[in-house]
């Protein structure tokens, strides 16, 4: 059948909204209403006038959208779409490792579950961490959870004390610093762009390291035409969109895969998403208590973002 077609169709009818993550396959990011990183989304959903919210991405980013939205549907199409930078940070470990740094500010990447965002004092996002970080209390310790890497460069970003939790994301943890050194000698004008959830090996030979967005916006605004992207390649669905003059070269990862695709962003499908907008499930369901504790450390960082000054 015409899954497009019956996805538009059922929009319609369900007065929902479809956003999209820019790892999702190139015909869903088509069929988006709107398309971004972690943040961006979080705020498309805060600010989202339907009564369905279609999630496609993976299940954290839709109980985001769910502690954001407890009136509205809130629908993934697939459940097992799940996160490795989640499952690494189990609430039921974690918990008593936070008792034992009660000083600590407990920082969040917004790649949580919900359990563990309510046992966080604020979420960050890698849009964000920088300035979440440095709006935090100088004499206060930070606790930050769960990717190293990410942590590890926030804190060599902002000289704050740090304890790191062991986490990582499949996707990016496995570029190949050796590979990507052979790619940037065979094209010596491209620019590298990557995601901090990389390895610092990796981040040492990046012309810029930013978040999805701001991965997307350097390509856009700088007048190379050559890049090698350094973070999921789902993005360069949107890059060459906007830049269809430019070139953007996947980096490699240290396997035999050409590429770098994140198996969890890849379960959607159009075929799941024309299902779950047709029946209305799986559906994103928690407890409200869940729900409100969830809820504060999320509205910290807004408020720490949009902070002035």
């Amino acid at each position: 059948m015409d899954y497009v077609a019956g996805i538009q169709k059922l929009k319609r009818e369900r007065n929902a909204i479809i956003l999209a993550h820019f790892y999702q396959e190139s015909e869903i990011q088509d069929l988006a209403d709107f398309i971004g990183d972690s943040l961006q989304l979080a705020r498309a959903a805060m600010k989202a006038q339907a009564d369905v919210i279609a999630f496609c991405g993976v299940h954290f980013m839709a109980e985001t959208a769910k502690i954001l939205n407890p009136a509205k549907k809130v629908i993934l199409p697939d459940l097992e779409a799940g996160c490795s930078l989640s499952e690494s940070c189990p609430p039921e470990i974690f918990e008593p490792f936070r008792r034992l740094h009660p000083n600590h500010i407990v920082v969040s990447y917004i790649n949580t579950s919900a359990a563990i965002k309510a046992l966080s004092d604020v979420i960050c996002t890698s849009s964000n961490a920088k300035t979440i970080v440095e709006r935090l209390p100088k004499d206060r310790p930070i606790l930050f959870v769960p990717d190293k890497n990410l942590g590890a460069y926030i804190q060599k970003q902002t000289g704050r004390e740090m304890v790191l939790w062991q986490g990582t994301c499949i996707v990016h943890e496995i570029f190949s610093e050796r590979k990507l050194v052979s790619l940037k000698e065979s094209h010596p004008q491209a620019l590298v762009l990557a995601h901090p959830e990389c390895q610092e090996a990796v981040l040492r030979h990046a012309d810029f390291i930013g978040s999805t967005t701001g991965i997307v916006k350097f390509a856009e605004m700088n007048p190379a035409q050559e890049f090698i992207v350094v973070t999921e390649p789902g993005v360069i669905h949107q890059m060459t969109r906007k830049c269809p003059d430019k070139i953007f070269i996947p980096a490699p990862p240290d396997n035999e895969c050409p590429c770098n695709q994140c198996p969890y962003m890849r379960k959607n499908t159009l075929e799941k998403l024309y299902l779950c907008l047709r029946d209305l499930t799986p559906s994103i369901e928690m407890d409200e208590s869940l729900r409100l504790a969830a809820l504060r450390p999320l509205e910290k960082m807004f408020e720490l973002t949009d902070a002035q000054g």
